[in-house]
């Protein structure tokens, strides 16, 4: 099997909680964000924007989506809300995963959205080979994240990629057969 099967078939999620206590250094996060930037993309919008949180401003974002959990929630759990805190520092950097949506609509959405996800996708896929994690956590605080941060009028945030150093880079997801996702037509 070739390197880039292997390194596809072993990308999986792994969690801030799992992460290792080390900065990630900024030409790294670079790396990672030029391979985002070499996703298909339609017409040539290039959809992808990424807001990079580092240092404190990881604090900072994890007391902004806390303080709105608490405020938009009717079933507010405490757990929960120290969790939401608590990841965002954990993590060595985070990336806020933006949707920049073409002014001029040539494509429809769904496109622009397929190619930010392989943006990502990219990233994800580019993290094993510096020992890293990542996980892309969509919550709907997500949603408010330009109350925190300046975002242009067609720009919206799609999730956090949470990245982080981590152990036991060797577990394989086990998925289900392709054969009964494939119907080959003859």
């Amino acid at each position: 099997m070739s390197n880039i099967n292997k390194i596809i078939r072993k990308r999986r999620s792994v969690y801030p909680l799992q992460y290792l206590d080390k900065e990630i250094p900024k030409e790294i996060i670079r790396e990672l964000l030029e391979n985002a930037n070499h996703a298909p993309t339609h017409r040539l919008t290039e959809p992808w924007r990424f807001k990079v949180f580092t240092g404190d401003r990881k604090r900072q974002l994890g007391e902004f989506l806390a303080k709105k959990y608490k405020e938009t929630n009717s079933e507010f759990n405490d757990s929960k809300y120290e969790k939401i805190k608590s990841n965002t520092t954990k993590a060595g950097a985070i990336l806020a995963i933006i949707l920049h949506r073409d002014l001029k609509e040539r494509v429809p959405e769904w496109e622009e959205v397929a190619s930010v996800a392989i943006a990502v996708q990219n990233i994800w896929i580019a993290l094993e080979q510096y020992n890293l994690g990542g996980y892309w956590s969509s919550p709907a605080l997500s949603t408010y994240l330009g109350e925190h941060i300046a975002l242009e009028e067609n720009e919206s945030c799609l999730g956090f990629f949470y990245i982080g150093y981590c152990e036991g880079s060797d577990r394989i997801v086990q998925k289900k057969p392709i054969s009964e996702k494939v119907e080959w037509l003859y």
